[in-house]
């Protein structure tokens, strides 16, 4: 047996049991009842990126482009909090599936301790060099000062929001879609509300345009950060957070990172990545980088199942493993890519319908407008790839094979899109041909990521 499941701490004969797994011929609807809940999860987080979007949005392209570069840059640093993430889903899958529910507690414990040290080492650095940071998209002026006072901001609340996912990513892990639902619902209308008051300074409160956003931002992670202790002390609760021996454990902490290092090496080089990408972009001009942003912005709407699905394959995957019920694991992987598809594409061909009207809603310039549309257009396009690539993805991860998806991910990246990029800009090519290369990044990503789940070599995958 794996040495995941070595005793973290003595155990009764009913703890150790192993879980009993729903009939396969009810998959469907088990991949459904554990994806809605994320899906909307999500859609709500997207409801508040929007919103902050079209606050900020009349502010200016300037705003628009300094809040999306600190993103950018927020993306890269939260690499270390996704390894957590990433590890604490899969064990506490397997602790989970395998009935050895006092160690799936522990996990938890030790993933909130090991997510806030990691978030907090990686928040005082960018904290100090915010400024330096932003030159790296070659943009200077006031879109670099806004955007790195909006970062300083934001990486304050890092700890808080290393509480937050860690939580949610527990629970998830165990089957509990729905509580970080309702938390994160709290979040982000608490957030909408603060962006509005503080970016134009309501209730009597001084407008502080973007840092009043980055402020709301805050205040919503630091809020969420306590309701989820408070929602883990409730009798009830498939996990319970244990407040005695609050301190890292190196053994434990090594197999949540053991999981989930590939992840986090995953997303720093992609958004390290992405920072040249977006540096290329930027080169051409303000109004480019303004509709990259908002391009993003809008087709997050139609990620929302892939974050789902991919969400649902991994505590599946996991919990089937851990109960040593491979086909169970196997069967949830391939029905969460089948649903995943389906609803991607039908919400990428609305979106590509109506890409003009909702762009208009953003921005009022309207050659920024005609940049997100073709972008937009895009995105669309590799709606169903994306499914694919995300929900294979969430699976091989719950198995803990988590290298293999940093591989497809780099071979996409930047052996076709960025390269390609820099062909395109070298030889002055129209932004529209940067805009498509990303079809021929996930083509790549998800061709790899099927035939890594159609082989099987995951299930032997020792975590």
């Amino acid at each position: 047996m794996s040495e995941l499941f070595e005793p973290v701490a003595e155990l009764s004969e009913q703890a150790r049991s192993a879980m009993v797994l729903p009939p396969l011929e009810r998959m469907r609807a088990e991949v459904w009842a554990l994806a809605w809940p994320v899906i909307l999860s999500f859609a709500l987080d997207s409801i508040l990126g929007l919103a902050a979007m079209l606050m900020v949005g009349r502010l200016g392209a300037e705003a628009v482009g300094a809040v999306g570069l600190a993103t950018q840059i927020l993306g890269a640093v939260r690499a270390g909090i996704a390894a957590v993430g990433t590890g604490a889903v899969a064990l506490v899958a397997r602790f989970i599936g395998a009935g050895d529910h006092d160690n799936a507690e522990e996990a938890l414990k030790q993933s909130v301790v090991w997510g806030v040290l990691v978030s907090t080492l990686i928040a005082i650095p960018v904290i100090v060099f915010a400024r330096p940071a932003m030159t790296l998209f070659q943009v200077k002026g006031a879109m670099a000062d806004m955007g790195a006072r909006y970062l300083q901001i934001v990486m304050v609340s890092e700890p808080f929001t290393g509480v937050f996912l860690m939580c949610a990513a527990s629970l998830r892990g165990a089957g509990d879609t729905r509580t970080p639902l309702w938390i994160g619902g709290i979040v982000d209308v608490l957030a909408i509300f603060l962006n509005y008051v503080l970016i134009f300074g309501r209730l009597g409160l001084p407008a502080m345009g973007v840092d009043g956003s980055a402020v709301a931002t805050l205040i919503a992670y630091v809020v969420g950060g306590v309701v989820f202790f408070w929602a883990l002390a409730m009798p009830g609760m498939v996990l319970n957070f244990r407040w005695e021996r609050l301190w890292p454990r190196v053994d434990l902490g090594r197999r949540i990172l053991k999981v989930g290092y590939p992840a986090a090496i995953e997303q720093l080089v992609i958004q390290l990545g992405f920072v040249a990408y977006v540096a290329f972009i930027a080169s051409y001009g303000d109004k480019e980088v303004a509709a990259y942003f908002i391009g993003v912005r809008i087709l997050a709407l139609s990620f929302l199942p892939g974050f789902g699905f991919s969400a649902a394959a991994a505590t599946l995957v996991g919990q089937g493993l851990g109960a040593r019920h491979s086909e169970f694991s196997r069967k949830a992987g391939w029905e969460a890519v089948r649903m995943a598809i389906a609803m991607m594409t039908a919400m990428g061909i609305v979106i590509f319908i109506f890409a003009r009207h909702i762009a208009g809603l953003f921005i009022d310039d309207r050659l920024v407008i005609a940049y997100t549309v073709e972008f937009m257009y895009a995105l669309a396009a590799a709606q169903p790839l994306m499914a694919m690539d995300w929900t294979f993805t969430g699976a091989l991860r719950g198995a803990g094979d988590s290298r293999f998806p940093l591989y497809a991910s780099l071979a996409g990246f930047y052996g076709l899109r960025l390269l390609l990029t820099i062909i395109i800009w070298h030889r002055s090519g129209s932004i529209l041909l940067i805009w498509w290369s990303l079809l021929a990044d996930y083509i790549v990503r998800a061709t790899l990521k099927t035939a890594r789940f159609y082989s099987g070599r995951w299930q032997a995958v020792d975590v």
